[in-house]
């Protein structure tokens, strides 16, 4: 689900993109994705570090046990490279790679069946990701509107796991020099997706005789941005994550290929400097809030899981790096 999230975004941003943009074509739309997600530019690292937090966890329903996650850090790499662009810059493919290692350190660790206090070892894994995308900006009803299909495969370091896609459309519906709105629709071809069709929505506003300005893209985020010194800009506000990755288990009571799912709410502040025109430093730090992390058998709706975990609030901090030649 986070890599089609990922693209969803591709698709929300670059609807708001063209609508501020006079040249309506792929172009602005690149533009502008770049510039609002660092993960779409043509490289970009990440690297998170989350404090320690408290959590319970149930299996089938059941109390399982009760823990401390010590430490929780995550590294991200993301590639993406255009295969082809019409000569109108209005069609463009695109192929990308995404790569994440993900590492949590224990605590103690309460087991409720035998009523025994233990600790675990480090557990780390791997979640990789390949996708190619087509995306086609043309007119309705004489409205910028923008055609997205994209096809993913994603799994981890012991095989291809699974394979899914969506298609998107999206237009402007609103475009003035300070406001810009956009809707749209999107279909998932995904089993695991407890909804096949939603809305997307964004909301772009530069306040007047003010350099601040809010960025609404739902499911996304809620920012408040403005520049801040000569090549930064700084943000404030709240983004909805979602990760995930697999899990090859042999044990008495799960055995088989498992995904796990995170919802993740993140609130805080984020500082973007371009190091020069081509490479851009982030920072960002806040609170986490992760709203549930359920474990489901490979392809089942996350609604029909086996394992759910919920975790204490925790501070967390991030580092990245993208650089972006074109």
């Amino acid at each position: 689900m986070k890599t089609i999230i990922y693209f969803i975004l591709l698709a929300l941003t670059s609807l708001h993109v063209i609508g501020q943009e006079d040249n309506k074509t792929m172009k602005g739309f690149v533009r502008a994705v770049k510039e609002n997600f660092p993960i779409t530019r043509t490289f970009d690292l990440q690297y998170d570090q989350f404090g320690p937090t408290n959590y319970d966890a149930k299996l089938f329903g059941q109390d399982l046990e009760k823990g401390r996650f010590d430490s929780h850090n995550r590294l991200k790499l993301a590639v993406n490279l255009p295969l082809y662009k019409s000569q109108t810059q209005r069609f463009i493919v695109t192929s990308t790679f995404n790569y994440k290692y993900e590492s949590y350190g224990f605590g103690d660790v309460y087991n409720f069946d035998s009523n025994i206090t233990h600790t675990r070892p480090t557990q780390d894994f791997h979640y990789l990701a390949g996708a190619l995308s087509a995306t086609y900006v043309s007119s309705l009803f004489k409205k910028p509107i923008i055609y997205n299909t994209t096809v993913i495969v994603d799994g981890n370091q012991e095989n291809v796991q699974r394979i899914k896609g969506f298609v998107t459309a999206s237009l402007v519906i609103k475009k003035t020099p300070n406001t810009t709105i956009t809707i749209g629709l999107l279909a998932i071809a995904d089993p695991s997706s407890i909804v096949p069709v939603a809305p997307l929505f964004t909301y772009n506003h530069h306040f007047l005789d003010s350099k601040w300005e809010i960025n609404v893209i739902l499911p996304k985020s809620i920012l408040f941005r403005r520049s801040l010194l000569e090549n930064g800009r700084i943000s404030f506000g709240t983004e909805f994550d979602s990760e995930n990755f697999y899990l090859n288990l042999k044990t008495p009571q799960l055995n088989g290929i498992y995904e796990v799912n995170s919802l993740e709410l993140k609130s805080g502040v984020t500082y973007e400097y371009h190091i020069d025109r081509k490479i851009i430093g982030t920072f960002k730090a806040g609170i986490n809030n992760v709203l549930s992390t359920r474990v489901t058998e490979r392809g089942e709706r996350t609604n029909k899981y086996i394992y759910d975990n919920k975790q204490d609030p925790q501070g967390y901090f991030r580092f990245g790096i993208s650089y972006n030649p074109f």
